[in-house]
């Protein structure tokens, strides 16, 4: 459910439940984890999702059983950050609850012109991971944070685009030439000059 593609220093990971709109278990987060502790040697990493939906959280019947407040979201979210190479989620669809964190880790966000997001938290009767209300304010601002992650709203992607949370939009069938283009001065430049870029950036490579 997991695919993962190398190909000259670039890594393409998809998400690929489609039929269940990429909805996470423990064992995909797993995966997911080991991949980005995995990449170390990565010129650049693209986070994507098979179908019309990115992510819509974690697994329902899996969420009930623990899966919903399990450490796994945030050590995932933690190795994407840590990564020295650009982080691209390219997304193709809606990004819902705990996905967010990992789209949250990224470098940059694309989306499609009809992706939503949001991050029912609250509803649901849990907390957010602890570092996904951090890295949200750091992009959108504390009162658009609380106006998602408290009021619960809903935010169509070119309302993102103007918040922040989302860097470009492009249409589906563009998505992955723009993310390979984002990701190409990356891949040819020397890994301690992209690493000592993205410190300077404030990103903790490590």
């Amino acid at each position: 459910m997991i695919d993962l593609r190398q190909e000259d220093g670039l890594w393409t990971v998809t998400l690929n439940r489609p039929d269940k709109a990429n909805s996470l278990t423990a064992a995909m987060l797993d995966e997911l984890t080991g991949i980005a502790e995995a990449a170390t040697d990565a010129r650049a990493l693209i986070l994507t999702g098979a179908g019309k939906v990115f992510s819509a959280g974690a697994d329902l019947d899996e969420a009930r059983a623990g899966l919903a407040t399990s450490d796994v979201w945030e050590r995932l979210s933690g190795a994407i950050a840590r990564l020295p190479c650009l982080t691209i989620a390219a997304l193709n669809g809606t990004l819902a609850g705990g996905a967010m964190g990992m789209a949250l880790a990224c470098d940059l966000r694309i989306a499609v012109p009809g992706a939503k997001f949001f991050y029912p938290v609250m509803k649901l009767g849990f907390l957010p991971q602890p570092s996904d209300p951090a890295r949200l304010a750091a992009l959108v601002g504390p009162a658009r944070a609380r106006l998602i992650l408290m009021a619960g709203q809903r935010i169509m992607a070119d309302e993102a685009l103007q918040f922040g949370l989302v860097d470009r939009i492009v249409a589906p069938e563009d998505l992955q030439t723009a993310a390979h283009d984002l990701a190409a001065d990356s891949r040819a430049a020397a890994p301690e000059i992209a690493a000592g870029i993205a410190r300077l950036c404030g990103k903790p490579v490590g």
